[in-house]
């Protein structure tokens, strides 16, 4: 039976993730599928692998993750904060520098709702004068 190191759940926008740690040689999989056929964009494949960077744990384990909502830059961020949280989890040692690098930070920025008699969140419509 495959025994989970750590567990963490990532948000970011309207994303969720929650990620599993496991011993391993470093490979992460995400949703079923490996990380670069998921993110096609490399800027977000390095955005989830950042906190394993920080760490110099890039080959030390396997880390499986399910994501939903949001899109992909959300999803990225997401992935991020869980997997930081989960390498929490794994060694104490690690919260410094992830802490300082800002990867434990749960981003608040979210997309503002739209008010009734309006036709966005802020936007007002034409004024007339006459």
């Amino acid at each position: 039976m495959i025994s989970n190191l750590g567990i963490g759940t990532g948000r970011r926008k309207t994303s969720v993730a929650r990620v599993y740690v496991r011993d391993g040689n470093g490979k992460i999989v995400i949703n079923g599928r490996e990380i670069e056929k998921y993110f096609p964009q490399g800027e977000h494949v390095l955005m989830v692998r950042q906190p394993l960077m920080v760490t110099a744990s890039e080959n030390k384990f396997d880390i499986l993750i399910n994501v939903y909502g949001g899109g992909s830059n959300g999803q990225a961020g997401a992935c991020r904060h869980g997997l930081a949280r989960a390498l929490c989890q794994v060694d104490e040692g690690n919260y410094t520098s992830l802490r300082s690098n800002g990867y434990l930070t749960r981003d608040p920025r979210m997309v503002e709702r739209k008010k009734y008699g309006r036709p966005g969140a802020r936007r007002r419509f034409q004024f007339s004068k006459r």
